[in-house]
């Protein structure tokens, strides 16, 4: 395929018109029925729960930085609970337990940290168990958007919004060469979490389905699977525009200092939620430094004074984004 030629347009497209998605859903098709719109508030606290693209944004900032501009009256608060290599199951959190009690611990993390919102990004590492699987993810991903809901505080009657995340295509890289044969699947691990989140009732951000193709000197990943910035500034606009919002040409270069800001502050998150001994302090080994776990929470002014920090130098950025 000559990608040079559809440069621009949305991959799902791409797909339909080289017949890559023979015997697969239309992908192109306008869907029978939509995804709840959203929209983020003031003062609401936003969860990023899932795998890779979460994790790695931790240490980016693209995404936040994108919707914190997208939303300049509103003070937000994000929380990155990625998990790389992740699945719906929480395969990758249970550390040396079985994923069912890293699942526990993830939603008691959630409902610890009361969200107004949670995005929610797996599917990439599902999909390559084949669409064997897919029945059982699909079953999973409701499950997970149930229990989301359900882990909140006592005194709130509501649990929190939720917002679908289709994963980006794989790119044809050395490391990924047959690219085209695992987006075949992975195309319909992303209409399956279409179908969840309209009958969730939750939001959607399409990557995999308006992911436009890129050219070998425009790649959008690392290795054909991990985004690069280049990558997370083109998923920071199809974020921002599944909100029905926008960000100017050049918002990424101008939004610098925010990153910078964003990142620092989620370092300091990462190591109270996730800390490097958290065998000893939390796991099996507790009975020997359990007590130095009492110390952790001591992040949580340092957490909130980094955060302050993003909000001031969000307010020195040009506001790029209303609602059109």
């Amino acid at each position: 395929m000559n990608k040079t030629c559809f440069s621009g347009l949305p991959f799902s497209v791409i797909m339909a018109v080289c017949g890559l998605g023979a015997g697969l859903p239309d992908l192109a098709a306008e869907p029978t029925a939509a995804a709840s719109s959203w929209q983020l508030r003031d003062k609401e606290r936003v969860v990023l729960l899932g795998d890779a693209l979460f994790e790695r944004e931790g240490q980016l900032g693209f995404l936040e930085a994108g919707l914190v501009l997208a939303f300049p009256d509103a003070d937000l608060e994000f929380r990155n609970l990625g998990w790389g290599g992740d699945t719906v199951w929480a395969d990758s959190r249970g550390v040396f337990d079985p994923p069912a009690q890293g699942y526990a611990r993830m939603l008691a993390l959630v409902e610890e940290l009361a969200p107004d919102v949670v995005f929610v990004a797996y599917g990439r590492n599902e999909s390559f168990a084949g669409e064997s699987r897919l029945p059982a993810f699909r079953r999973q991903l409701a499950k997970l958007c149930d229990d989301l809901r359900a882990a909140r505080p006592e005194q709130t009657e509501d649990g929190p919004r939720l917002v679908l995340v289709t994963p980006s295509p794989f790119e044809r890289q050395p490391t990924c060469p047959d690219a085209e044969k695992r987006n075949a699947v992975l195309a319909r691990y992303a209409a399956a979490i279409r179908e969840t989140a309209i009958a969730a009732g939750a939001g959607l951000v399409d990557l995999f389905g308006n992911w436009p193709v890129t050219t070998g000197q425009d790649s959008s990943t690392t290795d054909g699977m991990h985004l690069s910035a280049a990558g997370y500034e083109t998923a920071a606009g199809l974020f921002v525009a599944a909100a029905d919002r926008q960000l100017p040409t050049g918002w990424a270069t101008a939004a610098e200092p925010l990153r910078k800001r964003i990142n620092a502050k989620n370092e300091l998150f990462f190591h109270r939620w996730r800390p490097a001994n958290e065998t000893y302090l939390f796991l099996f080994r507790r009975h020997e430094q359990g007590n130095n776990a009492a110390e952790i929470p001591q992040f949580d002014p340092l957490v909130a004074k980094a955060e302050a920090a993003v909000r001031a130098t969000r307010d020195s950025v040009t506001s790029p984004g209303q609602p059109q």
